[in-house]
């Protein structure tokens, strides 16, 4: 009797390492991209960024293509587009194309130069101010989430931070800001670093929250057992997986500076003479709010633009680096 050989297979078979579908960056901007307004967002600020750096160039320097501090009170209150005199106006007066883009304000000068200068402030105080605001609010938010535990004395460093944070938020922080203001010398260094002083709450108690998660993680207690540095741990390791709600904060952080300046510029304690901002132009403009109602409604609507932009981008950026927010698209 012929015996059939019968090839034997393996019950199972070993999967090979299948490599991930996409990778983080692709995620992110799968689900990012399908949010309509954080793109919308997002061109608006690339654009605003843009015209800050170029209006640095246009409007700095001896001879300025855009003069945003050049009187002319001959021309003073002039629609936008309308076109200069040119038989009252010496040849430097005369503005670029012989055209007043914004029209001019009370003192003949050109709003558009003075909007373009007034971007790179606003843009300067915004991320300077949210750059301080940050580096504190990490390194708080850092030291109250890894070592909560320890303390100082009867009371723990996560307590002691976090109860300085509270104090903190319960001070109305405009009128904080505007205290501060009027008690130092009007300077645009002074804006920023009482902005950004008065404005790490938020990134400390993120920071935190996402410290007190990873801590105990099993990356975390490897590079204990291995002897590393605590801040080594704290800024090379858990600081990266951090980082999300932070940047989602700032983006929204960055409007809300823009606004407080603009705000602090409206009332007289903002960025002093002669540099232009939104505020101040704002605030000139609203005396002649029915003769010249440009002067009011172009600096505000921008504002409304450039904050509505800022928030639009931090929402989207919140949605798409949070990994529930993304498993429900």
């Amino acid at each position: 009797m012929n015996l059939e050989k019968k090839t034997s297979q393996p019950d199972f078979q070993l999967e090979r390492p299948m490599a991930p579908k996409s990778s983080q960056i692709k995620e992110f901007w799968l689900v990012f991209s399908n949010n309509r307004l954080a793109i919308g967002g997002m061109i608006i600020f690339i654009l605003f960024f843009c015209s800050a750096l170029l209006g640095l160039f246009l409007t700095s320097g001896p001879d300025p293509i855009f003069d945003p501090a050049q009187i002319r009170l001959q021309e003073k209150l002039r629609p936008p587009l309308a076109k200069a005199n040119l038989d009252t106006l010496r040849p430097e007066e005369v503005p670029r194309m012989g055209i007043y883009f914004f029209g001019t304000d009370d003192l003949g000068r050109d709003v558009f130069a003075r909007m373009l200068q007034g971007a790179w402030v606003s843009l300067t105080v915004g991320f300077v101010a949210v750059g301080i605001a940050i580096l504190i609010g990490i390194f708080m938010g850092g030291i109250a989430g890894y070592f909560g535990q320890h303390y100082l004395g009867a009371v723990s460093i996560d307590t002691l931070i976090m109860r300085i944070v509270d104090i903190m938020l319960c001070f109305p922080s405009f009128f904080l800001i505007l205290t501060v203001v009027a008690l130092l010398p009007a300077s645009i260094y002074n804006i920023m670093i009482v902005i950004g002083l008065t404005s790490w709450m938020g990134t400390t108690r993120f920071v935190r929250a996402e410290f007190l998660s990873l801590r105990e993680q099993d990356f975390v207690v490897a590079a204990r057992a291995l002897g590393v540095n605590n801040f080594r741990i704290i800024f090379r390791h858990m600081m990266p997986n951090a980082i999300a709600p932070v940047l989602v904060s700032a983006t929204i952080g960055i409007a809300t500076a823009i606004l407080t300046e603009a705000g602090l510029s409206f009332l007289g304690f903002g960025v002093p003479p002669p540099h232009a901002t939104w505020g101040n132009i704002l605030s000139d403009g609203k005396r002649f709010i029915f003769d010249a109602p440009w002067l009011t409604f172009i600096p505000g609507i921008a504002i409304l633009i450039v904050v509505l932009s800022f928030n639009l981008f931090g929402e989207g950026l919140r949605d798409s680096l949070n990994p529930k927010l993304r498993q429900r698209r």
